[in-house]
């Protein structure tokens, strides 16, 4: 019997069928106490995280029993792959398990964004009828989407926009021009200044490291369709808050969906502050009931597999 250690929210149902065969810790808070999450790592064989537990450093050495880590979630920016590889430790994320979330996630808030009637109950509610000035919304048929990074949740993107209308462009550095899976979803691969330019959304889907960290800094959010619509769920630090928050305020960007921060949780951002037409969420653009229980499922089974 092995001892499993949870240190994030994972499903019920996907905890009790680990216990049914293991010796399981699961504490969705134990992130958050850092002298007992390094007591607990030191009898583990396998530990079950999110994105907020970093697998690295001190917790990394403490772990010096562990044969596994599961990832409940796809970004591995929070573990050192190669340092727990090194150890011998098998690194398991949750593949394409939270991917339908996310993609839905991208094309609401940018039909949100586009059409920018959504947020008017209260005045509606109070007596006013704002008709005229929410009369110039757009939609999203027929207009542009470029999507930064190609991989499983982009092609779903993809897929959702093509099926409303949506021209299509993506550029992904370590996709060849011909992957087929462009054409096969009617996308045209593009360079990155060309999706930039010319797309009334962009999508952020790529890691975060040494090579997309600023990616979008003031210069590229200036290059910028006027009016277009950022959205980011990959990872915070890929985009430059401040001078998003500028260009939302200058009204030379039409729009943006933050989920993800380059510290979470979120401190006071007084940046965003006035921001016209700005969605800001607390990292779950990959979360939703359905979600959870898939990639809970997906690691329960898989780290139970590698534990055998």
């Amino acid at each position: 019997m092995a001892r499993i250690v949870i240190t994030e929210f994972m499903d019920e149902r996907a905890v009790a069928s680990l216990a049914a065969a293991h010796d399981v810790l699961y504490d969705a808070r134990l992130v958050d106490d850092a002298p007992r999450l390094l007591q607990e790592a030191r009898g583990a064989d396998a530990i079950i995280v999110r994105n907020r537990t970093q697998v690295r450093g001190e917790l990394l050495a403490a772990l010096a029993r562990c044969r596994v880590v599961g990832r409940l979630g796809v970004g591995l920016d929070n573990i050192d792959v190669a340092g727990c590889e090194a150890r011998g430790m098998q690194v398991i994320p949750a593949t394409g398990a939270n991917a339908l979330s996310v993609a839905e996630y991208v094309i609401a808030s940018a039909m949100l964004l586009l059409r920018g009637a959504y947020v008017s109950t209260a005045e509606v509610a109070s007596g006013a009828w704002p008709r005229t000035a929410l009369s110039n919304g757009r939609e999203i048929g027929g207009k542009t989407l470029g999507l930064i990074g190609f991989g499983g949740i982009g092609q779903l993107v993809a897929k959702l926009a093509r099926a409303l209308g949506m021209d299509v462009c993506a550029f992904d550095a370590m996709m060849d021009d011909d992957h087929p899976a462009y054409a096969e979803l009617g996308v045209r691969c593009a360079g990155l200044d060309e999706v930039i330019k010319a797309s009334d959304v962009i999508s952020l889907h790529v890691p975060l490291v040494d090579s997309t960290r600023g990616l979008f800094d003031a210069a590229r959010i200036a290059a910028m369709k006027p009016g277009a619509v950022l959205i980011n769920t990959a990872r915070g630090g890929i985009v430059d808050e401040p001078a998003l928050a500028a260009a939302l305020r200058e009204r030379r960007l039409g729009g943006a969906a933050i989920d993800v921060f380059g510290t979470e949780p979120l401190p006071a951002a007084p940046h965003f502050q006035g921001c016209p037409n700005l969605l800001l969420t607390p990292h779950i653009a990959g979360l939703t009931a359905e979600a959870n229980d898939r990639v809970s499922s997906l690691i329960a089974q898989r780290v139970a597999e590698a534990l055998r």
